[in-house]
């Protein structure tokens, strides 16, 4: 599978973990090569380094995730910036970078992006997930959410009335045990509450010194 990878200098360790894990590495210089370089059979995924200036990487990461491209993987340096709170992208990891959780990663947002099972409907008051095509309304009208914002929402979703810590909701939304730290769910929350807007943020419910519950 093609991976565009940007900047074209990215770390030796982020290039050695892509390509131990089997995809085919294409250095880009911007969201414009992104489109012109594209293989026939498309691209399985774009990851971005922020590397030392992630307002240029999360500008371009905005770019290709509004053109639809492929999904957007980015590699955040730590500590975590507030400015990744409003950003466009489907997933990210923190570097540096683990290559087992890369991989993980990687392949969920690769495998998303090629289809999905026969269609399926999840509903909340005025809430629908479509399973098969990843879309949600919310009053009839679309939301756009990120893979991993659509996974946390379809969890919550399934599981409404009960109370989820951070830790089992790394494990059992992103499918393994993330050592990036539990702000990963208080993140993709911010952003779930702000998409479902002012009237529905109410739904998902901070349980102090817990976790989260929705409904």
């Amino acid at each position: 599978m093609h991976v565009a990878l940007y900047p074209s200098d990215a770390s030796p360790e982020l290039v050695r973990a892509l390509a131990d894990s089997g995809y085919r590495l294409t250095p880009v210089e911007d969201a414009s090569a992104v489109t012109d370089q594209e293989p026939p059979d498309g691209w399985a995924l774009v990851v971005i380094e922020l590397g030392e200036q992630p307002l240029i990487g999360l500008a371009v990461a905005r770019r290709i995730r509004d053109d639809g491209t492929a999904p957007v993987l980015v590699v955040a340096p730590r500590p975590l910036s507030d400015d990744m709170a409003g950003a466009a992208f489907d997933d990210f990891i923190l570097a540096p970078v683990d290559p087992d959780e890369l991989e993980i990663r990687a392949r969920r947002l690769a495998v998303g992006a090629g289809g999905g099972p026969p269609a399926e409907i999840v509903a909340f008051k005025d809430l629908s997930l479509n399973l098969a095509t990843y879309q949600a309304t919310v009053g009839h009208e679309p939301i756009d959410l990120t893979y991993m914002e659509y996974e946390l929402l379809r969890y919550f979703v399934t599981n409404a009335g009960r109370v989820w810590s951070r830790e089992q909701l790394l494990s059992r939304v992103w499918g393994y045990d993330y050592f990036g730290g539990a702000r990963t769910v208080d993140v993709h929350v911010r952003r779930l509450r702000a998409k479902l807007g002012e009237e529905r943020s109410s739904w998902i419910t901070t349980v102090r010194s817990v976790g989260y519950r929705f409904g």
